[in-house]
């Protein structure tokens, strides 16, 4: 109680202070809020433009994700049934190759088959999965894996020869590379006329 006193008769009357006092005085004290609370406006505008920016970026992210998603969320199931895929080729190939000859029910049977691979194959396409089958084409490593090289002088060098398991790729992102032969050029290692060491 004596302090509240204390400091109330310490106050000091505004009546006794000049009017120099008062304004040097108030302007100083005014200039000092004014600094921080410009200085406070201004952090606080750029915790907003980083925030803005921040969410920004955020959006694009989630975007990208989704669009990843809706292109390659396949991705995993659809390798899974490319050996699926590969079998049904080979059940089509090892019938025979004359269905007119064949029994009734090895016939159906190949039909069958050719029917159900046709079917895979569409529902792959129509979820963006392509075939890889680049025989006579360039060979492309980014596609392509070569399994051998073919020496010939009917293809230049780098042309697939024979394709021996085809490709899948969603977009350009692939699933399994072909397994192809490639070509080689026929000439010898050696040029003529250079004599072999004994």
């Amino acid at each position: 109680m004596t302090d509240v006193k204390q400091s109330k008769s310490e106050e000091i009357d505004p009546d006794d202070l000049s009017e120099a006092e008062i304004d040097s005085g108030s302007e100083d004290t005014i200039k000092e809020p004014v600094e921080a609370l410009e200085e406070q406006v201004s952090e606080l505008k750029d915790q907003l433009l980083r925030s803005v920016a921040e969410l920004d970026n955020y959006r694009k992210r989630a975007e990208r994700e989704k669009e990843q998603l809706r292109k390659f969320g396949i991705a995993n199931f659809a390798k899974d049934l490319l050996s699926a895929a590969d079998n049904l080729r080979r059940a089509v190939e090892s019938g025979p190759s004359d269905l007119e000859g064949a029994d009734e029910s090895v016939k159906n049977l190949i039909v069958g088959v050719e029917m159900t691979e046709k079917e895979l194959l569409n529902a792959f396409e129509k979820n963006g999965v392509r075939k890889i089958d680049p025989a006579g084409e360039k060979f492309d490593y980014n596609f392509h894996q070569a399994m051998f090289e073919v020496e010939t002088d009917k293809e230049d060098p780098g042309v697939v020869m024979q394709v021996l398991q085809p490709g899948y790729a969603i977009e350009d992102r692939v699933l399994r590379a072909a397994m192809v032969g490639v070509s080689k050029s026929n000439t010898p290692d050696q040029p003529e006329g250079v004599d072999e060491k004994v």
